[in-house]
């Protein structure tokens, strides 16, 4: 435990000190939400029905802007082979690493979501499912981006393909993710978006499962 705690106050703090993590997602987070009001006009009821959508999609593509180094500085400097070579199993040090990054990215992000919701028109109503679907939701997107930074850990620049490998995974995380929040600007809260919310824990759980274990593999596969 006492190594599994180093770890994860390690990650934290290079996190912090390197400037990027949920500083940098948040800003794009911010920027992504401001232009949508560009885009579409004045039309309060309009921005109103897309904002759950748009939330969710601008969530996603904040914490995917920073997996790149999940594993990449590691690599880069040689930590990671100390980290192999570990007495704590390589799946535990996976996990720890997703934790951290959702705890520096996907927790701010959650933190800003209803303060940017507003400048979208989103209801009020609206706001404890979008913020419950978040917090249930966005931990799927920490672990199953895990499994992308670790297949792309030996590739230099290799941003882009870790998007196209993380994205198919993230869709199940969105449609739930918006059906939730969704249903309560047409409908009264009820079963459907209770539905909606298991689903989202569901996919949640899974990734519990895939993210270490597949991070763990393709780390093993890339570093042989």
């Amino acid at each position: 435990m006492s190594a599994a705690f180093s770890l994860l106050s390690r990650e934290l703090k290079l996190a912090m000190r390197t400037g990027g993590g949920g500083g940098l997602a948040v800003v794009f987070f911010l920027i992504a939400v401001s232009i949508v009001p560009l885009g579409l006009g004045p039309d309060l009821n309009l921005l109103g029905r897309v904002a759950p959508g748009f939330l969710w999609v601008a969530l996603l593509l904040s914490a995917l802007l920073t997996l790149d180094r999940l594993f990449q500085a590691d690599q880069e400097d040689g930590s990671l082979d100390l980290l192999l070579l570990a007495p704590l199993p390589l799946e535990v040090t996976v996990f720890l690493k997703a934790l951290a990054h959702w705890l520096t990215t996907g927790l701010p992000l959650i933190i800003a979501a209803p303060f940017l919701g507003l400048l979208l028109n989103l209801p009020e109503g609206a706001m404890p499912p979008l913020l419950l679907s978040m917090l249930i939701g966005s931990p799927a997107l920490s672990l199953f981006g895990a499994v992308g930074a670790a297949l792309t850990v030996s590739v230099r620049r290799g941003g882009l393909l870790l998007s196209l490998l993380v994205l198919p995974l993230y869709v199940p995380t969105l449609i739930f993710g918006v059906s939730a929040v969704s249903t309560t600007l047409v409908l009264s809260p009820g079963s459907e978006g209770g539905t909606s919310l298991m689903l989202l824990g569901a996919v949640s759980l899974v990734s519990l499962v895939i993210g270490p274990i597949g991070g763990a593999a393709a780390l093993r596969a890339n570093l042989k």
